[in-house]
């Protein structure tokens, strides 16, 4: 039985209570979130992961972190150092990317570390195994794709994102469109790619039912991919987004009556104005499935600094309902992610997750700002820097300007904590004299 065959059920399994206790609901309302498909949990028993995620309604914003090799940096201990990194600073899932290299070693070592769920996109796999063995993407057969998803799900991966909603009608729609960015979903190159020179639909969403008895033998969650994501904020919300976008809330419906977990990946690059809009739209045409969105990066202009750009859009969207955020770095459109962009773009998705939370009214999250500006008052620095999303780079400040007084180096002997504390409170602080 799937994790969803269990909810229907009512079988309360210790992955649930777990999850119930970490989300600060009850077991009975997981099991009724989970069983309508509002909530999927990310867990392939043939990974079982010490932290898995619970993703939608009620639960905390997740955060994921993209990892993986390019033939340009072929490297795997470069991208053990990056998974240990995110795991270090909480991130809540993980994607392989990688398209350089061992693929699948890669994979399964990457798997073995990881305790929490890790996500792939097999088309990669099967498409540069086409190259490989036949010289040419379009030359991977639906065999191979097929092959590929099996065995990954075999090795544990926990979710795919398979870009099943790119037909042949969404093409046709992307043809007139008109777009500034065409496609800058790699998945949904290469799927455009094969589908163009084939003359055919889309594999995955033509065998839509052998990919659901697949992800439902292994209890693997489908992550709907957004092949057609708008990645210029000149084409946010155009017809080709929209009309992915309605073929994936159909699949959404087929998944759940699989008894397979599904959620919907979304855009991308959107001025702020619009992600509200596309939002609602998502959980409107999807029928409320847990929301995956990349960004959503607010502008174009700030290569080096999309991070920034992200955790905007990302707070916006998490407010507003987004359920799971793709981390995005500093190196976005750059290049290949160092160590200190994949901890710098993991910090400000995990800043926006939580912003959004407080929004959400998730159990705990105004608590941790309300313990943090009460040690702010006291001056207590110990005790902010236990709180502090970041303890080292909350150390590395305060030791670069020290200060002989309790305060910061900022204000010193005048300290407005320090001075209200004295005469508002009557508690001397002879120290910051």
């Amino acid at each position: 039985m799937t994790l969803i065959d269990k909810a229907r059920k009512g079988i309360v399994t210790p992955l649930v209570k777990k999850i119930a206790s970490e989300e600060k609901v009850s077991p009975d309302e997981l099991l009724s979130l989970l069983a309508r498909g509002l909530v999927v949990i990310l867990f392939n028993q043939n990974h079982s992961p010490s932290q898995p995620s619970a993703i939608g309604q009620k639960m905390r914003t997740k955060v994921n972190v993209n990892l993986g090799t390019s033939r340009d940096f072929p490297d795997l201990k470069n991208e053990i150092a990056k998974l240990r990194l995110a795991l270090k600073y909480r991130a809540d899932a993980v994607m392989d990317l990688s398209t350089g290299g061992n693929i699948r070693a890669i994979r399964k070592k990457l798997i073995q570390l990881s305790t929490v769920p890790l996500g792939t996109v097999p088309v990669y796999q099967a498409a540069i195994e086409a190259i490989s063995q036949r010289g040419s993407i379009v030359a991977m057969t639906e065999e191979d794709l097929f092959s590929v998803i099996e065995q990954q799900a075999i090795e544990g991966v926990d979710f795919m994102t398979v870009h099943a909603g790119l037909t042949l009608k969404a093409v046709d729609r992307l043809k007139k469109q008109g777009r500034v960015a065409d496609i800058v979903s790699r998945g949904g190159a290469f799927h455009l790619a094969w589908m163009l020179h084939h003359e055919k639909e889309n594999p995955l969403y033509a065998r839509f039912d052998r990919l659901l008895d697949i992800a439902r033998k292994y209890d693997v969650t489908l992550s709907l991919g957004d092949g057609l994501r708008p990645g210029a904020i000149h084409d946010a919300t155009d017809r080709p987004q929209i009309e992915e976008l309605l073929t994936l809330g159909e699949l959404v419906r087929r998944a759940r009556e699989a008894g397979v977990q599904a959620m919907v990946e979304g855009p991308g690059h959107v001025p702020m104005d619009q992600i509200v809009m596309n939002i609602k739209l998502e959980k409107r045409l999807c029928e409320e499935a847990p929301f995956y969105v990349l960004g959503p990066l607010v502008t174009d202009i700030a290569p080096g600094y999309d991070h920034i750009v992200s955790a905007i859009g990302g707070a916006i969207a998490a407010a507003a309902g987004a359920d799971f955020l793709c981390y995005v770095t500093p190196a976005e459109h750059l290049g290949l992610p160092s160590l200190e962009d994949v901890k710098d773009g993991l910090i400000a998705s995990r800043i926006a997750a939580h912003a959004a939370d407080i929004v959400k009214k998730i159990p705990g999250t105004l608590e941790q700002d309300l313990e943090i500006s009460r040690a702010r008052k006291k001056l207590d620095w110990k005790k902010q820097e236990e709180l502090a999303i970041d303890r080292e780079k909350f150390q590395e400040i305060r030791k670069r300007r020290q200060t002989r007084t309790t305060a910061c180096s900022m204000c010193g002997e005048f300290c407005a904590m320090r001075i209200v504390s004295e005469f508002l409170n009557g508690v001397p602080d002879d120290s910051c004299l």
